[in-house]
């Protein structure tokens, strides 16, 4: 017997998810498997804020399938092999894919898995999901190829949705590539304490209190040179209208909009749009699935830092 969420849409691109979209379903699995496939027990699920543009019968992007009606949830996902017919895996593998189906146990064409060596992240298998997984890829090649990050340049860093997974990260890692300053923006006052005093950034700011573009104003008294993006929104409007000449937006996410009928990236306002191309500051939609030549030796960097003690998870 298996359990796995199986997913409705009944709300269309503006709403909220709530738990009325899912069902919980119990089903069983095939007593034999087939050449080439393997058998998994699924350890560890990812939920992301990009799995709101699989709700939708088009999802925005060419390489986000929208999840089918009465269909399996799935997304990135982490098991042991309990059985295998592939040659590349052996029961006791631990391994990974993008689409990894919700449910405890399933059978998975071996071609679509990637082996996994725990020894890389000394044995936290979850770090694969995240810190050394696709949200470190996002955070470390989207300020490498987006951010223009040089050591000694004494550029300064903010980053929205910074106490999140992806935001955590590229602080941290915008600190490590050269930048001299970087401020975080989180809507706690808890996330914001945790940013300065765990994870490294100099300063971070609670948007929920307080005048937002004052206290970027303060802590960022050279302006805003690189800006890593993740929520978009009244947010990102207030950093844009505080970036210097020549500086650069890395479009990671806009999770502030996932829940509106509109395009991504969505457009600026006109006046925000206007300060942009007068600054010419860089805004050009980031995907990490187009950088994956570079995933490996980006995947052995995160985790030499995470061993390291350099990047906190």
């Amino acid at each position: 017997i298996i359990y796995f969420f199986d997913f409705k849409i009944i709300l269309g691109k503006n709403g909220v998810p709530v738990a009325e979209n899912f069902r919980l379903e119990q089903s069983t699995v095939a007593d034999t498997i087939q050449v080439g496939q393997v058998c998994v027990r699924t350890l560890y699920l990812s939920v992301d804020p990009y799995m709101r543009c699989r709700m939708n019968e088009d999802t925005g992007s060419d390489y986000l399938l929208p999840w089918q009606l009465s269909e399996v949830a799935d997304g990135g996902g982490i098991g042991v092999v309990e059985e295998s017919k592939h040659d590349n895996f052996a029961k006791g593998d631990f391994v990974t894919s993008f689409n990894w189906p919700w449910q405890t146990v399933a059978i998975l064409d071996g071609s679509l898995l990637q082996k996994l060596v725990p020894q890389l992240v000394n044995g936290r298998l979850s770090y694969f999901l995240g810190a050394a997984g696709i949200t470190g890829l996002t955070a470390l090649l989207g300020i490498r190829e987006k951010g223009h990050v040089a050591a000694g340049a004494n550029q300064t860093m903010v980053v929205s949705g910074a106490a999140g997974a992806c935001g955590s990260l590229a602080g941290q890692i915008g600190r490590l590539e050269g930048c001299s300053r970087v401020v975080g923006i989180a809507g706690t006052d808890e996330k914001c304490s945790i940013l300065v005093r765990e994870m490294g950034f100099d300063a971070a700011i609670n948007y929920k209190k307080g005048n937002v573009a004052e206290q970027l104003r303060e802590l960022c008294p050279g302006g805003v040179d690189v800006y890593f993006d993740n929520v978009g929104g009244d947010i990102s409007d207030t950093v844009i209208s505080q970036m210097n000449q020549n500086s650069h937006i890395i479009l990671c996410g806009q999770i502030s909009q996932y829940n509106k009928d509109v395009p991504y990236p969505p457009p600026l306002p006109p006046d925000i749009e206007k300060i942009q191309k007068e600054r010419n500051i860089t805004r050009e939609r980031f995907l990490v699935l187009n950088y994956m030549d570079k995933q490996e030796a980006s995947v052995l960097q995160l985790c030499q830092w995470i061993r390291e003690g350099k990047l906190k998870v």
